[in-house]
């Protein structure tokens, strides 16, 4: 083996700091010495490994000679080790080490600033202290960042006399939201466009929708008006649909299955060590009568404990605490067993859920997404539904944890901090793992008589066809307990300036709709109920005589939810929104924050803030 040859270029600060530099040199070449040393694949090709990286939120104010403490969210270190073919895990595990061993030497001295742009790229110090990737590459080139997003191509605007109806599943998942505020709070970018999903950023917060009676009819339907933000030529109409909510004492008993990755990538305080702290959330949260399992998967799966009654609480504890990273990761073979665990303790008419968590970096076993939506969408038949938790950075794979989700009649969050996990675990434990209305389908037909175009906000990949509404056959979204879901068209009415779409030279005339002349649009609703086969459905017409040209009476939701929207938009690039900026998105969701019971919408505008000065800056 050839050997290895790393180069480091350092820019040192007016003061220097050549022990705390040493030791950060000389611990990041021993790792790579350490992960070049394994013995070379079969194929004959060497693996290469990248360099360990400062896994931490920005850390300033450090004055002279202090000493930095360096903690567990603060400061991690990670071997980031991105082999090709498969390097061996003692080379894995020993780089892993060395990169704690670093992390506990670090020491500062002139203000020094630690940022994180990934967790396997390189180690910035920014402004007073940078280095080059220390690499060693005798083999083909591995990217360090391997985050996966579903590609986005936004809804196109619509002119009703061609495609009058908008057919398209619901969606709760919130994951786009918490994940691009990691973004933008840890490691001060903006997100790539396709991490921006516009409906789980708006349906990442809750709406005063009026409530259902009961679990008979489940869902109830809100609509409004108000004119477009960002197009005053334009309106927005908010479709909002409210899920009924029973007492917490009136929830049915829950079978859980825990399901967490525990591979090599796994072994960082934001990922496994993240996943104990919201399990043990959620584990505080069960009564006597539910049932716990715990299976792991990483090259091979196994069970950690047996389903056992939720009042053993310290046994459950005990065996959560008891897991630790290490090797590839087979996650068709976990879920495979996960399934069957729950099958094995079914509780009839309770609660029974595969809750997964993981990056979702699946590299041997089943690793193709089709194959794996495959293997769910058959086990869904038995009433098991799934539940998708992401953790860490750097290799998180939102569009596996997504799908497998959608497809397990489940839903998708991902976990940035034990704060998230509570939201998720605790205030939306109803929400999250007790669903009231399964395969839900909206559809929307607009009046041409007073509609000219509309645009779906969002839901891009969840748009069907026409006729798959009344298709009980055709897969749609599930809604929890108290979920609010919302969705937002911009609509142009007969006449405006607003239309984009020029008259078809050969168009035919409008048809005449008298009768309805007083609707803007019909919106129909279809879902099964949980233990049901067959789709009940109801609609509601939306009025058009007291459209407000001037917002004067916009409710709190419908503003802010066209925040949001108008967030999400400017993260994409702003196709649809011309010259409107984050001034005046801050402005209107200041304006319509509301109440705020736990800060969430107050924390938005921290992240519009920031996104404004990352945007100015880039």
């Amino acid at each position: 083996m050839n050997k290895v040859s790393a180069k480091s270029k350092l820019r040192m600060p007016t003061k220097a700091i050549p022990f705390c530099s040493s030791i950060l040199c000389i611990s990041i070449a021993t790792i790579l010495l350490v992960g070049c040393s394994a013995k070379p694949t079969e194929s004959g090709i060497q693996p290469a490994v990248l360099p360990a990286t400062i896994s931490a939120q920005t850390i300033s104010g450090i004055e002279d000679n202090d000493s930095a403490m360096i903690v567990d969210e603060a400061s991690k270190i990670d071997a980031a080790v991105a082999p090709v073919g498969q390097l061996p895990n003692r080379a894995i595990a020993a780089g892993r080490a060395e990169a704690r061993q670093v992390s506990e030497m670090v020491a500062s001295g002139d203000r020094v600033r630690i940022a994180a742009l990934n967790s396997v790229s390189s180690a910035v110090v920014s402004n007073e202290l940078a280095y080059d990737r220390l690499t060693y590459h005798p083999g083909p080139r591995v990217l360090a960042n391997t985050e996966n997003y579903t590609r986005i191509d936004e809804n196109e605007i619509k002119r009703v006399s061609e495609s009058p109806v908008s057919t398209f599943s619901i969606d709760v998942d919130t994951a786009a939201y918490s994940n691009l505020r990691r973004m933008l709070t840890r490691e001060g970018r903006l997100p790539p466009f396709d991490a921006v999903r516009l409906e789980e950023i708006i349906n990442y917060f809750d709406y005063d929708y009026p409530s259902p009676d009961g679990l008979n009819q489940p869902l109830a339907i809100t609509t409004e008006m108000m004119v477009s933000p960002w197009n005053p030529d334009n309106h927005l109409l908010m479709v909002g649909i409210q899920g009924f909510e029973p007492a917490l004492d009136q929830r049915p008993n829950a079978n859980l299955v825990f399901l967490v990755d525990v591979s090599g990538s796994m072994q960082s305080a934001d990922k496994l060590g993240l996943v104990k702290q919201s399990l043990h959330l959620l584990v505080s949260q069960m009564s006597a009568d539910d049932r716990i399992a715990l299976v792991v998967y990483a090259g091979a799966a196994g069970v950690v404990l047996e389903s056992t009654s939720a009042d053993k609480k310290s046994k459950i504890r005990q065996a959560i605490d008891s897991l630790s990273a290490g090797g590839s990761t087979n996650g068709g073979a976990g879920i495979e067993l996960a399934y069957r665990i729950a099958e094995e303790n079914k509780i009839e008419d309770g609660i029974n859920r595969v809750i997964i968590a993981s990056d979702g970096d699946l590299n041997v076993g089943i690793t193709s997404i089709e194959d794996l939506k495959e293997l769910i969408t058959r086990k869904r038949e038995n009433d098991i539904a799934l539940t998708s938790l992401g953790f860490g950075t750097g290799n998180y794979n939102y569009s596996l944890m997504e799908q497998l989700a959608d497809v397990g009649n489940g839903n998708a969050a991902y976990i940035d901090s034990l704060s998230e996990a509570r939201k998720v675990l605790v205030e939306e434990m109803q929400s999250t793992l007790l669903t009231i209305a399964k395969d839900v389908k909206i559809q929307v037909e607009f009046n041409p008589a007073v509609v000219s175009e509309y645009r779906l906000i969002g839901y891009e990949n969840r748009v069907l066809n026409r006729e798959d509404f009344r298709n009980d056959k055709i897969d749609a979204g599930e809604i929890g307990a108290g979920h609010t879901v919302t969705a937002l068209y911009e609509v142009s009415l007969k006449g405006s300036r607003g239309a984009m779409i020029p008259d078809r030279r050969y168009a035919q005339p409008d048809v005449e709709t008298e009768d309805f002349s007083d609707e803007l649009a019909y919106v129909n609703i279809r879902y099964k109920l949980p233990d049901a086969d067959r789709s009940t459905e109801f609609g509601v017409a939306v009025r058009n005589q007291n459209i407000d040209s001037e917002n004067l009476q916009a409710t709190g939701n419908i503003r802010f939810a066209a925040a949001v929207a108008g967030f999400g938009q400017l993260l994409r690039g702003g196709k649809h929104t011309a010259d409107w900026d984050y001034d005046e998105l801050l402005l209107l969701a200041r304006e319509s924050r509301g109440d705020d019971e736990h800060g969430y919408r107050s924390e938005l505008l921290g992240l519009v803030e920031l996104a404004k000065i990352l945007g100015d800056s880039g």
